[in-house]
């Protein structure tokens, strides 16, 4: 899709959504990553969301129907966001989702940091590099992973110091592109990407 018709897809004024997601008692979470379902998730994206088991989920946009969103909220909390496709106000352009720990001092206190902070929105690169805009503003949040959508190519990288995580897409097939949905699963110690080859269940990874 050419720039112009990019630009023109996004209202002149993003809408932001910020949200806390507190680790389990253990200090760990499983986030599952979706995006450009379009209204047709693959059929075993239930079944690949039980076999993770995600204490949220996270929607990158192009969602179609609403009711996909529905879907995924009995597996586990959904955070959505508003693709190019995507004309209804309920969904965000932007969530800032920090990941806390509130199980330090009991959650008293003043609010510590994030361990991590994300920034999910539906159009962030162009190719293997992320947007400027984007960048900045995910600078100006204070993130440091962006997770996107839009193109329905996987991917995981590294551009302006920023990490950039596309799960890739579980709606119909474009191309010759596979059907894949991402995972964030973060511990004390680590933060860490994967892809999940939604018709088979097996890891996946570029050929």
């Amino acid at each position: 899709m050419p720039a112009r018709s990019i630009r023109s897809a996004r209202p002149a004024r993003l809408t932001r959504v910020a949200a806390r997601l507190p680790v389990r008692g253990d200090g760990c979470l499983t986030i599952a990553c979706v995006a450009d379902t379009h209204s047709l998730p693959h059929p075993a994206t239930a079944e690949r969301l039980a076999a993770i088991a995600p204490d949220a989920i996270l929607h990158a946009g192009d969602i179609g129907d609403s009711l996909v969103i529905e879907r995924l909220a009995t597996a586990a909390q959904v955070f959505a966001v508003r693709g190019n496709i995507d004309t209804r106000s309920e969904f965000p352009d932007v969530v800032v989702l920090d990941i806390v720990d509130d199980t330090v001092d009991g959650g008293a206190g003043p609010a510590r940091e994030p361990r991590l902070r994300i920034l999910l929105t539906h159009i962030a690169v162009a190719g293997p590099k992320l947007r400027a805009e984007v960048a900045r503003m995910a600078r100006a949040e204070g993130a440091s992973l962006v997770v996107c959508g839009h193109s329905h190519v996987p991917f995981i990288g590294r551009d302006r110091d920023l990490t950039v995580f596309n799960p890739g897409s579980i709606g119909p097939r474009r191309f010759q592109l596979p059907i894949v949905l991402g995972t964030i699963a973060i511990t004390p110690h680590a933060v860490r990407l994967a892809h999940i080859d939604c018709e088979t269940g097996r890891p996946w990874t570029p050929p």
